[in-house]
């Protein structure tokens, strides 16, 4: 098939990389050109705009940072919405707001072109495993079209329902992450201050009823001191945000996540947006004098 890519970053290069290792070919557009470069080295077509990867491809998939980025992707000058073409199928694998997913499908649909959000998790060794889960919203027929498209960059596929539905899933999941992640945080931080061996810790503790992704993964960077970004701070924030404002429209407290929320902005706060998410241990540990 010919296949439109937007977004060539972390996740997305590898998401892209898997489709064509499949044999499709790829229309790609990224800010930055170089990030798209090991995909055109293997034949990927460059495209200067969004609007042109629309008019080459029958299926556009986009991977951008911000729901910013997805607005000026989809509906700004040059936007992929401003373009004829043979494209049947758009798909935002970003994570962004609901609302904006609802917005894009109605005027998508509009344009005779169906709209799914599919937001995924499992960052970038899930990315790079084609083992990522794909949760999914929009409409069915389109989602049965491009099912066997999800299944070559993940391992868990779900249907969740209409539009916005795959961005409420994927809130469902940064706020378990969220909590989670500074259970991960503050286990390492007792073991570190009690002498243990952080390794040894997630070798026990990752075995039984604490076992988790993020201990398992991102625990193993906390002991390594590796802060290098699997999925970046500043676009946790960005999820969390999004969640919360979520939370409110719907009259829900959430403290947790609110807590973690905040000290997520501490560590930006002390230059470590682009870090990865286990960064939370610094701010964690600058809290506790930074022994």
């Amino acid at each position: 098939m010919r296949i439109g890519w937007i977004g060539t970053g972390i996740m997305g290069k590898s998401m892209a990389g898997h489709l064509q290792a499949a044999g499709h070919d790829l229309f790609v557009y990224n800010r930055t050109k170089e990030k798209a470069r090991p995909l055109l080295e293997n034949g990927a077509t460059w495209c200067a705009t969004p609007s042109e990867v629309t008019f080459n491809s029958e299926i556009v998939f986009t991977m951008v940072g911000f729901p910013r980025d997805v607005e000026e992707v989809y509906l700004g000058e040059n936007g992929i919405l401003t373009a004829a073409g043979p494209c049947r199928v758009i798909i935002d694998m970003t994570t962004s707001r609901p609302d904006l997913a609802r917005s894009i499908a109605e005027i998508a649909m509009s344009q005779g072109i169906a709209s799914l959000d599919a937001p995924v998790s499992g960052g970038d060794i899930g990315a790079q495993e084609a083992t990522l889960a794909i949760m999914v919203g929009g409409y069915k027929k389109a989602f049965d079209e491009v099912d066997h498209l999800f299944q070559i960059m993940g391992k868990t596929i779900s249907f969740m329902g209409k539009p916005g539905a795959g961005q409420h899933t994927k809130m469902c999941n940064q706020i378990l992450i969220a909590g989670t992640m500074i259970g991960v945080c503050e286990s390492l931080l007792y073991a570190s201050k009690t002498g243990l061996n952080e390794d040894a810790v997630i070798d026990i503790i990752g075995k039984g009823a604490a076992s988790s992704w993020c201990i398992n993964n991102l625990g193993r960077r906390i002991a390594q001191k590796n802060y290098d970004p699997g999925f970046f701070v500043e676009h946790f924030i960005k999820d969390m945000g999004i969640a919360l404002q979520e939370a409110e429209a719907l009259d829900l407290t959430l403290p947790g996540l609110a807590l973690v929320h905040q000290l997520y902005i501490g560590v930006k706060a002390q230059g470590h947006g682009r870090s990865g998410t286990q960064a939370l241990m610094l701010a964690l540990k600058n809290l506790n004098g930074d022994f």
